[in-house]
């Protein structure tokens, strides 16, 4: 009945070292050698998703990246961008100045650079090290990306948590229609296009490659998956994952720490 497996990476293909478990990847390769895609649908921009497609061969054995939260799809067989829908540049002026009116540090993404004017935030270094992108200071970061034509597939607010939940509801409220505002992380506030979330971007690639919803296992753990969960024809919760998720989950398997997607592929694909 499944015939393809979409996987968020922090907290769910991940540990809480940031590993792969000799499990996990074994039950992926078991798949792989179905010829069971796997999808990589994530938060992080491309680049910090390429070591992670790597260690499971995606480029060999065939997958894809969905990046940005579903902004960006690319079919790592071949490299092919076959779906991109970046932010429009009307609004990052907006975004940014809206964003230095926080107690937080905004920042974007060029190229292999994390870029932001204030890069001594701890949590812009949390993103440094998850994605495994260094941090480039640059002055001004709205001139910055006019000059260098960056294109912004989203925009990340780094604060502490308590604050960060005390913030992004206005910010929604603000951007309200225009913008897709909501939380990752704690500690993260994140800004995408309007429309831009997991299950819209799933929803683009299965009818690309002619499979449904109801062939989808999905596995997540944070609030950005939320959506993902519940479109998939079986929608997974780890068990390190947020009520929000849980509430709407069709199951619950064991955490990032015990294996979880291994035991899932397990139930589901086996």
């Amino acid at each position: 009945m499944y015939k393809i497996l979409a996987l968020d990476i922090d907290g769910t293909l991940l540990n809480s070292k940031k590993e792969i478990t000799p499990a996990v990847g074994n039950a992926i390769a078991g798949l792989q050698d179905r010829n069971i895609p796997v999808l990589i649908v994530s938060g992080r921009p491309a680049q910090g998703i390429r070591h992670v497609s790597e260690e499971l061969h995606l480029k060999e054995r065939g997958g894809y990246i969905l990046s940005f939260n579903g902004g960006k799809i690319i079919d790592c067989r071949t490299d092919e961008i076959v779906y991109s829908n970046p932010i429009e540049a009307r609004y990052y002026k907006e975004i940014i100045d809206y964003a230095n009116t926080l107690n937080a540090s905004i920042l974007t993404y060029d190229g292999g650079h994390i870029i932001t004017e204030k890069p001594d935030n701890k949590y812009v270094d949390v993103e440094s090290k998850v994605v495994r992108m260094p941090v480039r200071k640059v002055n001004n970061l709205y001139e910055t990306i006019c000059k260098d034509n960056v294109t912004a597939d989203k925009f990340l607010i780094a604060g502490e948590p308590e604050y960060m939940m005390s913030s992004v509801s206005a910010m929604a409220g603000y951007f309200k229609g225009r913008l897709n505002i909501f939380q990752s992380e704690p500690f993260f506030i994140e800004v995408v296009p309007l429309g831009i979330d997991k299950a819209a971007a799933l929803e683009v690639l299965l009818g690309r490659i002619g499979m449904t919803r109801a062939e989808l296992v999905a596995c997540g753990d944070g609030k950005n998956d939320v959506t993902m969960i519940k479109y998939a024809g079986m929608g997974v919760a780890m068990e390190n994952a947020c009520d929000e998720v849980k509430a709407v989950a069709d199951c619950v398997t064991a955490s990032c720490d015990e294996d979880g997607v291994a035991r899932a592929i397990e139930k589901f694909f086996i």
